[in-house]
């Protein structure tokens, strides 16, 4: 596999974020996935969040496992950590690195195969356990690495670019986070930036298991006038929860405004937002509400985008598990080691 670097040179006149950072400092590898892939759409609203928010790339750490989504990234944070996992078992290993070191924000990219497939068990353990990771779908509803088979979120109505019917209803990878106890699940289109880029962020910003799904077209395969998950089909029949922005924690911001009504809110680098309040119809942190709106919008043919749902209560892994504040990797080996005579307590103690 060849891999192409991209230029070192940063324009001087280029804008910087608070780290003194540009755009450019955020990339990663040149891409070599389908011109007009929907995963480079994703690539790069993830280096925007990213350097919204001013992260440091030796604070990230980038995981994946198999298929077209898992190669992403290579495309973003060229100086993070990463690993590059075997099929459906980027799970176990984010979960391993997270109980080593908790101060590093973890990114997991995966797609519908690696996920729905193959790596279904452990989607649902990460969900259970509240793995403090930004776990990112790249759902496409096809194996695009292997010819454009179905996946097990391609809706059954959706045909193949053959002609052919999918036999086999779709796995709602959004549905079952909200039912597994995930804290933040959205879902976006990779063809919406302004949408994308504040999820990632507040996905980021969440202290816990954040799920974004992400529509992203296959070009090659799946975006054909019979898909579901091509452009033109998402176009129309996208239902967006409301517009919204991220705002990091700092001074408390106050907006007051009635529903259905649009407010414009002046942020603290002097920028602002338009903030679109939704009905009384639609509650984010009511869990029951959530999952009955998203299965009236199902059955009607529609893909409902935005914040789904998210709760703020939710302990994340470590404060179930009451580990240690300092991260297990930077606790000296004679602190870790209880020594003989602890060890022979234990074991005395289970007989």
């Amino acid at each position: 596999m060849t891999f192409i670097k991209k230029p070192i040179f940063r324009h001087p006149s280029l804008p910087k974020n608070d780290l003194g950072l540009t755009y450019r400092d955020y990339e990663g590898l040149v891409s070599t996935l389908c011109a007009g892939c929907g995963h480079d759409s994703i690539t790069a609203s993830i280096v925007q969040a990213c350097y919204d928010m001013s992260l440091p790339a030796h604070k990230i750490a980038k995981l994946s496992g198999i298929g077209c989504s898992s190669k992403t990234t290579n495309y973003f944070l060229n100086q993070s950590h990463g690993f590059n996992t075997v099929h459906g078992r980027m799970p176990s290993v984010a979960t391993g690195a997270n109980l080593a070191n908790r101060d590093l924000i973890y990114i997991g990219v995966s797609g519908d195969g690696d996920t729905a497939s193959i790596g279904l068990g452990q989607y649902c353990h990460a969900i259970r356990r509240q793995l403090n990771v930004t776990y990112i779908v790249e759902n496409n509803g096809t194996y695009g690495l292997t010819k454009g088979q179905f996946s097990a979120t391609n809706d059954k109505k959706s045909k193949n670019k053959k002609g052919a019917d999918n036999p086999f209803g779709a796995i709602d990878l959004a549905l079952m986070a909200i039912e597994l106890g995930a804290g933040f699940v959205a879902r976006s289109f990779s063809g919406d930036k302004e949408q994308l880029v504040p999820l990632i962020k507040k996905a980021i910003d969440y202290n816990g298991f954040s799920l974004i799904d992400v529509i992203s077209p296959c070009v090659t395969f799946n975006n054909h006038p019979h898909s579901t998950k091509s452009y033109d089909y998402i176009r129309e029949h996208n239902t967006a929860m409301g517009e919204l922005d991220f705002v990091p924690e700092r001074e408390n911001i106050q907006a007051k405004y009635n529903e259905g009504e649009n407010v414009d809110v002046t942020l603290h680098d002097g920028n602002s937002i338009n903030l679109q309040k939704v009905d009384s119809n639609y509650d984010s942190r009511d869990q029951d509400k959530v999952v009955n709106t998203l299965r009236k919008y199902r059955g009607e043919g529609k893909v409902v985008t935005g914040l789904l749902y998210i709760n703020e209560d939710a302990e994340e892994m470590h404060q179930t598990l009451k580990t240690s504040k300092t991260p297990l990797n930077a606790i000296p080996v004679n602190d870790l080691c209880p020594g003989i005579e602890q060890l022979d307590k234990l074991n005395k103690s289970y007989t």
